[in-house]
């Protein structure tokens, strides 16, 4: 038997139970994973509420690192000791241990510690896909990033500083403008005092930016739009602050013949020699020191409703993760 946390309706955090459940061994292309750190993040608010439903009961969560217990029959990838971390999969993170298809684990280098992966995984692999396959960087260019003190911002900065890219970042405080622009972000803008359509404009001289990169959704929707030269990305993410409403496509064509994308880590890192490279490329650049990646929250696994609470709450900054 071990313990995790457990959904058996959808709600507010008070639905996150702490239960006792049964493990049992890895079968055909399976491997259990005893968890040391795990990662939360917003898409986990999503499963817990009901904006994507799941069924009941089920478990929550996506990203973990953790060390390889046993493998089942078939599994050559891993074997028993081997570190791995990993960001896809059936829901089920916030455990204190758990059987996983084994095409989903990362193995970890022995310099990237397993609280540092997990909150690199889904965070991390995310800003790979956006910035380097949704809308490809290049040196020079510039963008906007929204939440960029969040836990996918601050990654972003760092990788934008890394790309030669100039990095426009909304925030909520000053405080947090400071920690992005400690992190990289070039220019930030604190939306709750400031039109960041009119200060995107002004950086660029009234150009607007190529691509927006949007996480939050209903708040930001449609001044993102305002925010791009002709022709250029709307990339939506996420919805922090509710779904962006439907609207007429020919808004598109009237904002500057505009692009709108909704992509998902899911598509981009379904095949295991994709996610593969692209855990390879983030590695990468935490070990050479340009991604530097800690948790800046820490809750007990039992305690994972009170990290909800605070992660919606908007008074986080950075990763937060749990401690089985």
């Amino acid at each position: 038997m071990t313990h995790a946390i457990r959904i058996h309706a959808h709600g507010g955090p008070e639905v996150l139970r702490f239960e006792e459940v049964a493990l049992g061994a890895p079968g055909p292309g399976e491997a259990r994973v005893r968890h040391t750190a795990i990662g939360v993040n917003y898409i986990d608010t999503y499963h817990r509420t009901g904006v994507y439903k799941v069924p009941f009961p089920s478990g929550i969560g996506m990203e973990a690192a953790g060390i390889v217990e046993a493998v089942g029959p078939g599994v050559d990838l891993f074997a028993p000791g081997d570190r791995v971390a990993y960001c896809s999969g059936p829901l089920g993170a916030y455990s204190e241990a758990r059987v996983m298809p084994a095409d989903r684990l990362v193995k970890l280098p022995a310099d990237v510690a397993d609280r540092v992966a997990a909150t690199l995984m889904l965070k991390g692999l995310t800003v790979q896909y956006l910035f380097r396959q949704t809308c490809k960087l290049e040196p020079g260019d510039t963008i906007l990033f929204h939440a960029a003190a969040g836990g996918v911002g601050l990654i972003a900065c760092q990788w934008a500083r890394a790309l030669g890219v100039t990095m426009i970042g909304t925030v909520g405080s000053d405080e947090k403008a400071e920690i992005a622009k400690a992190n990289g972000c070039t220019h930030t803008i604190v939306y709750t005092r400031e039109n960041f359509v009119e200060r995107v404009k002004a950086l660029t001289g009234g150009k607007g930016v190529p691509v927006v990169y949007d996480s939050v959704g209903k708040d930001a929707f449609p001044a993102s739009l305002d925010c791009l030269s002709p022709r250029g990305t709307w990339v939506c993410f996420g919805a922090s602050s509710g779904p962006v409403p439907a609207f007429d496509i020919m808004l598109l064509a009237q904002k500057g013949s505009l692009y709108a994308t909704r992509p998902t880590l899911a598509t981009y890192a379904a095949k295991r020699e994709d996610l593969i490279a692209m855990a390879s490329e983030l590695l990468a650049l935490v070990r050479a020191g340009k991604i530097v990646s800690e948790p800046r929250q820490e809750f007990a696994l039992k305690d994972a409703a009170a990290a909800h609470a605070a992660l919606q709450s908007r008074t986080t900054t950075g990763a937060t993760v749990l401690r089985p």
